[in-house]
Parts: structure tokens; sequence; C-alpha cells
């Protein structure tokens, strides 16, 4: 069982997420069920919690430019303007469903976390990025999995 909370926490890692946990678990020998259940509730999770939390982690961010710890705020700061810049193109175009092809390409940048905070920056209502992150978390699963498997590439 140990195993796979391994997969549970890198599933919730940002950029490494449910995508590449689930490489990580067959490529370690895990159960591909047990593997794929866990990273799908790392997503699950992810995207319930993220959109939540995020306001909260902007306003504790803008309250840390103030302290010594400043430095952590505008690097914070920075990539909150990269996710912005790279995930605008998509959500402006295509909304709902640019978001969850954000979402479901596996590269870095892309995912759950940029996901979350790029529907926030951009005025996305939970209730709709809410599925938008779900179900491109578990696309992008997908897409990694197959070839881990050796069903594609």
């Amino acid at each position: 069982m140990n195993n796979l909370l391994e997969v549970f926490v890198l599933s919730l890692v940002p950029t490494f997420e449910g995508r590449y946990a689930v490489v990580y678990g067959i490529g370690r020998g895990y159960s591909l069920s047990g593997t794929l259940i866990v990273a799908a509730f790392g997503v699950l999770l992810l995207s319930l919690v993220l959109p939540a939390v995020l306001p909260y982690i902007d306003r504790f961010m803008f309250w840390l430019e103030g302290t010594p710890l400043r430095k952590v705020a505008r690097l914070y700061l920075y990539y909150v303007e990269r996710v912005r810049k790279k995930a605008h193109p998509y959500l402006k175009r295509w909304g709902f469903w640019g978001l969850l092809i954000f979402v479901a390409i596996p590269l870095p940048g892309t995912g759950v976390w940029t996901g979350a905070l790029a529907a926030y920056l951009l005025g996305i209502k939970n209730r709709r990025a809410f599925p938008a992150l779900l179900l491109g978390g578990l696309l992008s699963m997908a897409i990694t999995l197959l070839p881990s498997i050796g069903l594609w590439g």
C-alpha cells in the first residue's frame, strides 16, 4: 500500500500530477488498476480544492510582499503572469474546452495546477472550472498511460 501512497503524493505535485504519477507507478511495477485509481483520486482532489483555495493563496502572496519573504511572493507573481500569458489564448477562444485541452496537454507548464490558476485569473467560475480540470487531468493521464503500457508511441 505504501507504493500507491507514492503515486498519490506524486499526483498532487505541480506539473507532475496524475499524468506522470501513472507513468511512475507503471514504471515501478505497481498494479495498473491501483495506480490509475490513486492517480485519478489525486486529480479529483486537485480539481476540487485548487479553485477554492487559489483566492486565499493570492491574498497571502500579496501580504508576503510586505515581509522579508517578498522574493517568494515575487516568484509566485512571476509564475502567475506566465500562466496568464500561456493559457489566455486557449481560454479566450474556446472557454471550457480550451481549459480542458490546456490541462490535458501533458507538457510542463500545463496541467491541473496551472489550469486552475488560469481559470481563477481569467474569472472562470469554479462550477465550470471543476469539470474542465477533472476531465482534462484524466485525459492527460490517458495520454501518458497509452505509451507507458505500449499501446501508442
